[in-house]
């Protein structure tokens, strides 16, 4: 473990002296600064001959001796920051001197000076003199072979630190396999649902688009009732967007999670030496476990951007128009129904009406027969002598029925034609014959006389 220690402040220790020495370079010549060193107004630093190199250039007019600005006065702007730096009668020597960055300057030259320390094998703790050889199987730890010998880890199984490094080095090479693996699929997902965050927006704003142009067209009326329907649209659209939003979110931190464990994995497996490997592999393959198992992937339900179900219908009487709400389909065909159910009621008593004023006679095929004189017997209505309907308005060429008794000697009152069609055993008779028959029927209502049928 304190080899593992000495490692990590190495490694740091170095590092911390990288981020020094960027901050010691001079930004005119780019190397690390040359004493002595000036700082400017703007508290940034230059070499002393850099700042002179510069102001020179900035007033070329002055004249110099040796190379160096002899005048007095003068300015030149920071390479920085571009602050404008006024010289007084001393030009570049009036600056005064960064005695701090100057000491700092040296002693990071003193240190980078020394020779680098060299990663050393571990030695065990309890036995100073020995060093790590074996790894203790119980255990789950390196040790050294006194320890198994005379140590704790006697009664304990022990393998070659090369066994346990490889099969280790192993696991964590799947693991990180995994998780790059994982990472792909999170992102996919990730891709899915920012797709799904841009089909809200076009259905919420297409859905938008059709409520305003909707409720334009009665714009006195429904200007208060459009915003409101239009907030609630608005609201849907923030839920879904800050739903998928936040697993956008949970998928990203899990993604850096998982980058940060994939990078310091990638880096462990640089490690040389075998026991400060085993020290930290343990806990690093514990971490991609968890990260492994711990993360549940949530996907949203197919359709969750459709939003058809804000669509209005317009279609409605003006004193209604207040109650408006997004409807369904399934009431629209309700409506319908009933619109064609009372255009189909008030057909039928008009057909009634016609026939009631006319003489009464009773009609068969081509000729009229006189319902005063008394016939005897039973007459076929509607039928053919073979069977077949022979009114194609009340029947269907399809309709195979026996013949339909009628009693000439007491007469009934006469059946719908309403009735008649829902004697085919349909609901709703198809549109085609309805519509095309009644005008036919209308007028040889006017024409001829109706039998007079009874129930069958």
């Amino acid at each position: 473990m304190s080899a593992t220690l000495n490692y990590k402040s190495f490694s740091k220790e170095q590092q911390t002296m990288d981020n020094l020495e960027k901050q010691l370079i001079c930004p005119i010549c780019l190397e690390m600064f040359t004493k002595p060193v000036v700082i400017l107004p703007c508290q940034h630093n230059l070499c002393r001959k850099c700042a002179s190199d510069i102001f020179q250039a900035s007033n070329p007019y002055l004249p110099t001796r040796g190379g160096t600005t002899v005048a007095s006065g003068g300015r030149f702007r920071c390479p920085s920051c571009r602050h404008e730096v006024v010289l007084d009668r001393h030009g570049v020597y009036g600056l005064q001197r960064n005695l701090l960055v100057e000491n700092i300057i040296d002693i990071y030259k003193q240190e980078s000076s020394r020779p680098e320390r060299k990663t050393e094998q571990p030695m065990c703790e309890e036995h100073e003199d020995e060093k790590i050889n074996i790894y203790c199987l119980n255990c789950e730890v390196p040790t050294c072979s006194m320890c198994k010998v005379f140590g704790a880890h006697k009664d304990c199984q022990v393998a070659p630190l090369s066994n346990v490094f490889q099969r280790q080095k192993s696991e964590l090479s799947d693991g990180i396999a995994v998780l790059v693996g994982s990472n792909d699929r999170v992102q996919g997902i990730v891709t899915q649902l920012e797709e799904t965050c841009r089909t809200v927006e076009e259905c919420c704003k297409r859905q938008k688009e059709q409520l305003c142009e909707k409720f334009d067209y009665l714009y006195l009326i429904l200007e208060e009732r459009k915003s409101e329907m239009t907030q609630i649209i608005t609201r849907s659209q923030e839920e879904k967007l800050e739903h998928v939003r936040s697993l956008i979110k949970k998928y990203a931190d899990h993604l850096e999670t998982v980058a940060k464990l994939v990078e310091s994995g990638i880096q462990f497996m640089e490690e040389p030496e075998m026991a400060v490997f085993l020290q930290n592999a343990k806990a690093l393959l514990q971490k991609i476990t968890e990260a492994s198992k711990a993360f549940q992937m949530e996907k949203i339900d197919k359709g969750y951007e459709n939003m058809t179900h804000f669509t209005v219908n317009l279609n409605r009487e003006e004193k209604i128009i207040r109650e408006i709400y997004f409807y369904r389909e399934e009431e629209e065909e309700e409506e319908e129904e009933e619109e064609e159910d009372a255009t189909e009621r008030k057909t039928s008593d008009e057909i009634h009406t016609e026939s009631s004023v006319n003489t009464p006679a009773t009609a068969k095929q081509d000729k009229i027969v006189d319902t005063t004189t008394p016939q005897p017997g039973l007459v076929e209505t509607g039928l053919q002598s073979n069977g077949e309907p022979s009114d194609p308005f009340f029947y269907p060429s399809w309709y195979k029925a026996p013949p339909r008794q009628t009693s000439n000697s007491n007469p009934a009152p006469m059946i719908e034609s309403r009735q008649i069609l829902h004697r085919l055993g349909l609901r709703h008779p198809y549109k085609g014959v309805w519509k095309d028959g009644l005008g036919a029927m209308k007028e040889l209502m006017s024409q001829l006389v109706m039998f007079s049928l009874s129930p069958g």
